[in-house]
């Protein structure tokens, strides 16, 4: 007897473990991970030297990237956000001097977008806007003059000076699945908060996000000279004319000797 129940245990076994297995509920793919990205580093350090810096984003996907039916990525890069001014010069007897301004409120101090493709090649107006996912989807709304000539020019001094990029560079794929792309920080970039976000596109949307931070900080004698900067305008500013005076007599003693 015990013979025969084990026989029909070893019988019924795969059967009982296929209808288990048809039974359980079925995890769509979309519930498992298809995004992981990383940052070369968390800090930049802005010192007194600071020329520029450069960081790296890389990561992986679950799916091929690139191609006619790969999955695409974009990378999207913010910085604090702050307020600026944009003035038109204008000739008076001969003399240029300030004329009409724009003050806009509140743009990004750094902002850099790359795609494996450009961003409108890959999602619809819509979800762009939605996203601001693009320089022409930022929301430049100025107070003041609001001649829409004012935005092309904060458009194009941010782009001459490198702090607003669109595509400058691009996001590389390796080995179908991995990818990676460099950002160019200018020694101008602004110190703060910053996020970076990699996007995994696939069909026209965003199927998986991964959101980094970042930060840009001064250290050094340029993190004392900005806190006195900030805190005593006014030192700084009589420091400023002192040390400028000394520069010159210093100047003129050199020459004046050669």
């Amino acid at each position: 007897m015990r013979g025969l129940f084990a026989l029909l245990l070893l019988l019924l076994l795969p059967g009982l473990a296929a209808a288990q297995a048809l039974e359980a509920p079925q995890v769509p793919d979309t519930a498992r991970p298809t995004l992981a990205a990383g940052i070369s580093t968390r800090l930049v350090e802005v010192t007194t030297g600071f020329t520029g810096a450069s960081i790296l984003v890389f990561g992986a996907a679950e799916r091929p990237l690139g191609g006619e039916t790969g999955d695409d990525v974009l990378v999207a890069v913010r910085g604090p956000r702050q307020p600026l001014v944009v003035r038109r010069k204008v000739e008076v007897l001969g003399v240029w001097i300030n004329g009409p301004s724009a003050r806009f409120r509140d743009i990004p101090g750094f902002y850099a977008i790359a795609g494996t493709r450009p961003v409108w090649e890959l999602l619809p107006e819509e979800d762009r806007q939605r996203g601001m996912l693009g320089l022409d989807t930022l929301q430049l709304i100025p107070s003041g003059d609001r001649n829409p000539a004012f935005r092309a020019a904060l458009l194009e001094l941010k782009q001459a000076d490198g702090r607003w990029q669109e595509h400058a560079v691009p996001v590389e794929v390796n080995g179908g699945r991995l990818f990676h792309t460099r950002i160019p920080l200018p020694a101008t970039v602004p110190t703060g908060d910053y996020l970076v976000e990699v996007l995994l596109v696939r069909e026209r949307r965003v199927v998986a996000q991964q959101t980094l931070n970042l930060r840009v900080e001064r250290v050094g004698t340029a993190a004392s000279i900005a806190t006195v900067a900030r805190d005593a305008p006014l030192l700084y500013g009589v420091g400023c004319i002192i040390l400028a005076a000394v520069a010159g007599w210093l100047g003129s003693v050199v020459f004046r000797r050669g």
